[in-house]
C-alpha cells in the first residue's frame, strides 16, 4: 500500500481516470454508448480497487477517512450502470489526491543530509606513518590526526598541548571551546584551530555525534501521526450521506435515487477545498521567506499553542559580535578595529572573522599583514603599515607586550574581550558577544497576539548566559544546560498539555525538532541536520518569519474550513434534491463539479493572505 500511496502511483491514477473519462466522452458523442459504458468502467475500476486497499487498511488501525464515502458512490454508480457519473467521481477523487500529494513533494528526505555530515573516514597513526580508515575500523586508544576544519569522527580525549573545537552544533556555545591535552573532544564538534592529536575512547556507532543521529530517528519513529483535516470531517458526511441514499432508495423503492445522493455526496468539497487552501498556504509562506513541508505540518502549526526556542543561532544572531571598542591613549575606536581586522584576515578563528567582516561593514581599508605568527586559539601576531600588531586574549597580549595591558572591565555573561596591541602596548579591546537577534522581541509579542500562550527558551548553553541574554524578553522559562535528549524530554513534556513548535539551527537542536508538533530550522545558517529534521525551515536569517508563518497556516487554515462548510451543505442541498428525484447522478455529478468550482475559487483566496507587519516588497527581496 506504500507504494499506492507513492506520488508515481497517485499520478498515474490520475491519468488513467481522465483518459478513461475523456475517451468515453469521445466515444458517447460518436454514439458508441456500449463502448464508452466500458472505457467508463476500466477507468474507474484500478482507482476503486487501490481505494477499497486503502479503507481495508484504514479500519484495521481504527481510522475512518473520506475514502468510503468516495468508494460508495463509485461502486453504487457502477452497480447501477450509472458508469459516466462513476467515472466523473473517480477523477475529482483521484485528482484531490495528488493534489494534496503535491503539497508534500518537498517533505522531508530520510536523514540523508544529517548522515552525510558523519565523516567516512578518519587519519589514524599507525607504525610512524599515518592512513585513512573507515569509521568502523576505528578502536578505543587509537591515535587519530584530527586537521584543521575536520569533523572530529569519535568521541576521544586530546593527545596535542591545545586543541579548539567549535561546538556550536552541538552544545549551542557560540565560540571555539578550548581544551588542553587531557579533556574530552565529542564528536561532531569541528577542528577551529591547527591539527591535534584525538585518542578515541569510544567507537563509532556508540559516540556523541551518532547518538544524536539515533534520537532523530527515534523521534520521527514516535512522533504521532498528524490527522487530515479532510479525515476529520469525513465520519460526519459519510453518516449523513448513507443516511440519506438509504432513506430514499427504501422511500422509493429506486435505487438510483440512492445513487444519484451518493454521487452529489462525493466529498469533493473536502477532497479539493482543502488541498488547495493548504498548497496555496504553503505557497504564500514559501513568498515571505517561510518553507513548510507539507499540508500537514501546515496544519498542525495553526494549532501551535507552545513555542520552544533554542538560544544561539535562533534567538541570538550565532556569530559573535562587536558589543564595544574600549581605547587607550591616542588610538581612534575604528584604529583599534581596523588594526585588529586587517591583522585577523590571515586567521580562520571565527572571532577574527567577526572582526574583518565588522571592519568591511563600515568600510574601512584593510591592508594585507606581513610577518604573521598565529598561535591557534590564543592570538596573531604581525606588522600591519609597519607597526607590530598583536590581537588575542589578555593572557597572550600580556606574554608578548613590552608593558601589561592592565585589569580588563568585568565582561557580561557569554561575552569576551579580544585584546588590541600596537608596538607592545595596548591601544584597546574589543568586547565581543553573540546578541541577541534585534527583531526578537517585537516577535515574541506578535506571536503572543496569535494565540501561543507558553514560550520556552532552551539551550545547551550556561545558565547565566542564558539568562543574560533572556533578561526582559517575554519568556515563560529558561531551560539552560540541555543535552539533545534532554531537549527531547522537554518537547515531549510540553506536548501533553498543547500542541508544541520547536525552533532550532544546530545539530543538537535536531532530535528535538523531529519530535515537536512542528519543528521549525533556521535554514539559511543552520546545520543539515535541523533543516531535514524539521517540518518547516526558515529560508531567510530572520527569526521574525515565524509570525507571518504561524498567520498564514491559520489564515489557510480558515479558509479551508470555511470552504469545506460551504460545500458540505451544498452538497447537503444536493442530496436531498436528488433524495426527492430533482437530480439524475450524471445531473448530481455536474452539480456536484458546479460545487466544487466554489469551494475551490475561495480556496484560492489562501493566495492572497497578507501577514500583518511585513510588506510585499520587502518579503519578495528577502526571500529571493
Amino acid at each position: 500500500m506504500d507504494r499506492l500511496n507513492s506520488d508515481r502511483f497517485k499520478t498515474a491514477f490520475l491519468l488513467v481516470g481522465l483518459t478513461g473519462l475523456l475517451a468515453g466522452l469521445v466515444l458517447w458523442s460518436a454514439g458508441q454508448a456500449r463502448a464508452a459504458d466500458l472505457v467508463w468502467t476500466l477507468g474507474v475500476l484500478p482507482i476503486l480497487a487501490a481505494l477499497v486497499v486503502e479503507i481495508v487498511q484504514s479500519l484495521r488501525s481504527g481510522e475512518v477517512g473520506l475514502d468510503i464515502v468516495a468508494a460508495l458512490s463509485m461502486t453504487a454508480a457502477l452497480t447501477f450502470g450509472e458508469t459516466l457519473a462513476a467515472a466523473v467521481v473517480a477523477v475529482m477523487y483521484s485528482g484531490g489526491t495528488f493534489l494534496e500529494s503535491y503539497a508534500e513533494r518537498s517533505a522531508r528526505r530520510e536523514m540523508h543530509d544529517l548522515l552525510s555530515r558523519i565523516p567516512r573516514k578518519a587519519t589514524r597513526h599507525r607504525d610512524g606513518a599515518l592512513e585513512e580508515v573507515a569509521l568502523d575500523q576505528i578502536a578505543p586508544g587509537d591515535r587519530l590526526l584530527i586537521r584543521q576544519g575536520d569533523t572530529v569522527p569519535v568521541d576521544g580525549r586530546v593527545a596535542s598541548d591545545v586543541a579548539y573545537l567549535d561546538t556550536s552544533a552541538l552544545t549551542g556555545e557560540s565560540l571555539p571551546a578550548r581544551l588542553t591535552e587531557g579533556e574530552d573532544a565529542m564528536s561532531g564538534s569541528t577542528n577551529a584551530g591547527e591539527a591535534f592529536d584525538l585518542v578515541a575512547t569510544r567507537i563509532a556507532k556508540d559516540s556523541t555525534y551518532a547518538g544524536i543521529v539515533r534520537l532523530v530517528e527515534a523521534a520521527q519513529r514516535s512522533k504521532a501521526p498528524m490527522s487530515r483535516l479532510a479525515d476529520r470531517w469525513s465520519l460526519g458526511l459519510l453518516a449523513i450521506s448513507v443516511s440519506i441514499a438509504l432513506a430514499a432508495w427504501w422511500a422509493t423503492g429506486d435505487p438510483i435515487r440512492a445513487v444519484a445522493v451518493l454521487v452529489v455526496a462525493t466529498p469533493c468539497p473536502l477532497i479539493l477545498a482543502v488541498p488547495v487552501a493548504l498548497v496555496a498556504g504553503l505557497s504564500r509562506a514559501a513568498h515571505f521567506g517561510v518553507l513548510i513541508k507539507g499540508a500537514k505540518p501546515l496544519e498542525a502549526m495553526a494549532r501551535i499553542r507552545t513555542l520552544i526556542l533554542d538560544k544561539t543561532g535562533t534567538l541570538t544572531d550565532g556569530r559573535p559580535q562587536i558589543v564595544s571598542i574600549e581605547s587607550r591613549g591616542d588610538h581612534a575606536d575604528d584604529d583599534i578595529l581596523r588594526f585588529a581586522a586587517a591583522l585577523d584576515q590571515a586567521s580562520k578563528h571565527p572571532v577574527a572573522q567577526a572582526l574583518v567582516a565588522a571592519a568591511r561593514l563600515k568600510r574601512l581599508d584593510l591592508p594585507v599583514p606581513t610577518r604573521i605568527t598565529e598561535i591557534p586559539g590564543e592570538g596573531v601576531i604581525g606588522t600591519v603599515d609597519g607597526q607590530e600588531i598583536m590581537v588575542g586574549g589578555d593572557e597572550f597580549v600580556s606574554r608578548h607586550a613590552s608593558e601589561p595591558p592592565g585589569t580588563a572591565a568585568p565582561l557580561s555573561a557569554g561575552s569576551v574581550h579580544v585584546a588590541v596591541a600596537v608596538d607592545g602596548r595596548l591601544a584597546g579591546r574589543l568586547v565581543m558577544s553573540d546578541p541577541l537577534r534585534t527583531e526578537a522581541p517585537d516577535m515574541l509579542l506578535r506571536l503572543r497576539r496569535r494565540g501561543i500562550g507558553r514560550i520556552l527558551l532552551a539551550t545547551g548553553d550556561r545558565a547565566e548566559v542564558a539568562e543574560s541574554v533572556s533578561s526582559g524578553l517575554s519568556l515563560d522559562g529558561v531551560r539552560a544546560g540541555l543535552t539533545p535528549d534532554q531537549k527531547v524530554l522537554l518537547v515531549l513534556t510540553e506536548r501533553t498539555d498543547s500542541p508544541v513548535m520547536m525552533v532550532g539551527d544546530g545539530v543538537n537542536d535536531a532530535p528535538a525538532l523531529a519530535a515537536a508538533d512542528v519543528g521549525v530550522a533556521m535554514g539559511a545558517r543552520g546545520a543539515a541536520a535541523s533543516a531535514e529534521a524539521a517540518d518547516v525551515v526558515l529560508l531567510v536569517d530572520r527569526i521574525d518569519r515565524l509570525g507571518p508563518g504561524i498567520e498564514i497556516a491559520q489564515q489557510a487554515r480558515h479558509i479551508a474550513i470555511q470552504s469545506v462548510v460551504a460545500g458540505i451543505g451544498l452538497s447537503v442541498m444536493g442530496m436531498i434534491a436528488a433524495a426527492f428525484g430533482y437530480l439524475t447522478p450524471v445531473e448530481g455529478a455536474v452539480i456536484q463539479e458546479v460545487i466544487d468550482v466554489a469551494v475551490i475559487l475561495n480556496a484560492l483566496r489562501a493566495l492572497r493572505i497578507s501577514p500583518q507587519g511585513v510588506t510585499e516588497p520587502q518579503a519578495a527581496i528577502e526571500s529571493a
